[in-house]
């Protein structure tokens, strides 16, 4: 069924998770110790925050951002998070978050509305809840990618501590506690059996017709893109109403299952979970003989941001690769002069996210039908095995692509950008234009990294980030091979003009964000052991994307919430 761009003014939207009745609520005072503290509410704090409380302990989940309620007038297409050019609507705050960035000649001052910025969510339940919610598992070979291909001069390509088989329990859980609707034939590239998923895929709409027939014309085997949402009614949670509000916005009907509607409302039905919005941790605390004791916390929503300790006998860092390495940076002592974890000089580096090759191809009649959330149909078939590089990716059409983004940057290159002739291009083209897509392995490269920015503090005080470097050259060397295949999938399906372009080398540590406290089995070379616990700190740990050696040719959020589990249950064991 289609549906306009929907205004869904009158529904009770307060009404549909716990969590926002919840921001009603008069906020309870933060107490002067926990058992845990987890800093960062979302893939990876909501799930340990969650398995901490279930598992007896007091813990205090903290988060920057504040909660996010679907937009009653069914989402602003100018300010959204999946387009910042014009203000986010997930956080953070604009003016109080600044970075800089140091990529170019001259380091600049870049706040959220920059693509240099790198933006991710900064709310209750991260990006999850705006999120897109691809739910792929990683490729095997992602977790040895090193023994694979061997490593590129000039990168840190290396292999993960852990296999796919020590995380494909957690991905099953992933699946079914949190809601994954998908095929089975989606397990087929991962080479494991699995119980399935609990809820049938999102079927074939407008776009994926004609995609179909082309890759059946070039023999490439299809599958639906699993998806954390709900295509029935699934944990108490409605199902997708395939509005065309999807990514980069709050589900209007809570179909989209995040940690936001899962993992942190069953967290606080213990009644031993805390969630504190509008709290900022300025570092993690050490004693003296540098052991970590707590955390500094800004309560800026409780008290107008005073300072004051807090106490816990776990701190868990779940901030974004960014922001986590932003923390651990920060929280230097004479003990830990150049920030906890960092003996080694690799917090901040290998910063990576992924690099999206996208093609698009003119159809001679309409394909578009508004049917959301919008990818129906995928190939894995180009994830390894290319002729000369190294990974690749998976392959699939996009989400329903709001008209102001397909403007900005949709068009083909010789379409005026203004004027009579750019509107009715896009009136006659917008509804027969298709898109392929995809996340293309990234090679780390050392001096791709996050530092702070000596001149620059934010609104607290607090030095803020400096992202400086590019990927490895390998990387678009990736991008350029996997492009071709976008190509190969339209001319197939029936495209009469092709448009588009591999990126050039650069930065990439957007939604996608990983890599810069990896995890390995040698303290020289990273930050963390296997479950994520800092080197040389016995209750301080990572739960967060920054932990990726790699970051895969998927979707990163399974992985991110398959090692969250992970880490969480061995935490809550200790």
């Amino acid at each position: 069924m289609a549906h306009g761009w929907l205004s869904l003014t009158g529904r009770d939207l307060g009404a549909l998770t716990g969590l926002s009745r919840a921001a009603d609520a008069a906020p309870e005072p933060i107490q002067a110790e926990y058992d845990c503290i987890v800093i960062g509410a979302g893939a990876g704090g909501g799930i340990v925050a969650c398995l901490m409380a279930e598992a007896g302990h007091r813990t205090l989940l903290v988060e920057r951002g504040s909660h996010v309620a679907p937009d009653p007038d069914g989402g602003d297409h100018l300010r959204n998070q999946r387009l910042s050019l014009y203000g986010v609507n997930a956080g953070p705050s604009l003016a109080e978050n600044p970075r800089v960035d140091a990529t170019g000649s001259a380091p600049r001052t870049v706040l959220a509305t920059d693509g240099a910025w790198n933006n991710n969510a900064s709310c209750v339940g991260g990006g999850t809840r705006v999120y897109g919610a691809q739910a792929w598992r990683f490729h095997p070979k992602d977790f040895r990618m090193a023994s694979e291909y061997g490593v590129p001069d000039g990168s840190s390509l290396a292999d993960w501590p852990i296999t796919y088989g020590d995380l494909a329990p957690h991905y099953e859980r992933v699946e079914w506690e949190l809601g994954v609707a998908g095929d089975t034939s989606s397990y087929g590239y991962t080479g494991s059996g699995s119980r399935g998923y609990p809820m049938p895929p999102f079927p074939v709409t407008g776009s994926g017709v004609p995609l179909a027939r082309g890759a059946a014309s070039l023999g490439w085997e299809t599958l639906p893109p699993p998806m954390l949402m709900n295509t029935i009614p699934y944990g108490g949670r409605n199902a997708c109403i395939h509005c065309r509000h999807c990514v980069g916005f709050p589900c209007p009907v809570d179909a989209k299952n995040g940690v936001h509607s899962t993992m942190i409302p069953r967290g606080l039905a213990t009644g031993l979970l805390q969630l504190a919005t509008g709290a900022v941790v300025r570092e993690i605390v050490t004693d003296g003989k540098g052991e970590v004791t707590g955390v500094a916390l800004l309560e800026e929503a409780y008290t107008g941001a005073n300072l004051r300790s807090v106490r816990a006998r776990t701190v868990v860092v779940a901030a974004g690769a960014i922001e986590t390495a932003r923390l651990l940076l920060n929280s230097r002592s004479s003990m830990h002069p150049d920030g906890l974890g960092n003996a080694s000089g690799h917090v901040g580096r290998n910063l990576q996210g992924h690099y999206y090759p996208s093609a698009r191809g003119l159809m001679e009649e309409p394909c578009w039908d508004g049917v959301g959330p919008g990818p129906c149909i995928a190939t894995c078939r180009f994830n390894h095995g290319n002729p000369g590089v190294i990974g690749g990716a998976m392959l699939c059409n996009d989400f329903i692509e709001l008209p102001i983004i397909f403007w900005r940057n949709g068009l083909p290159p010789d379409v005026p950008r203004w004027g009579i002739e750019n509107k009715r291009w896009m009136r006659e083209n917008y509804r027969r234009t298709l898109q392929v897509t995809g996340p293309v392995q990234e090679i780390p490269s050392p001096n791709a990294r996050v530092e702070l920015d000596g001149s620059v503090r934010d609104r607290w005080g607090i030095p803020v980030a400096r992202l400086s470097g590019r990927t490895h050259p390998e990387t678009v060397k990736t991008a350029a091979a996997i492009w071709e295949r976008c190509c190969e999938w339209l001319r197939a399906s029936g495209a009469s003009r092709i448009w588009g372009g591999p990126p050039g080398l650069g930065l990439s540590g957007g939604q996608h964000q990983a890599g810069t406290c990896r995890m390995g089995r040698d303290p020289r070379s990273s930050v963390t052991d296997s479950f994520g616990r800092v080197h040389g700190h016995q209750n301080l740990f990572i739960a967060d994307a920054s932990l990726h050696v790699t970051n895969g040719g998927f979707n990163p959020v399974l992985t991110v919430m398959a090692m969250a589990f992970r880490i969480g249950g061995f935490v809550a064991a200790l």
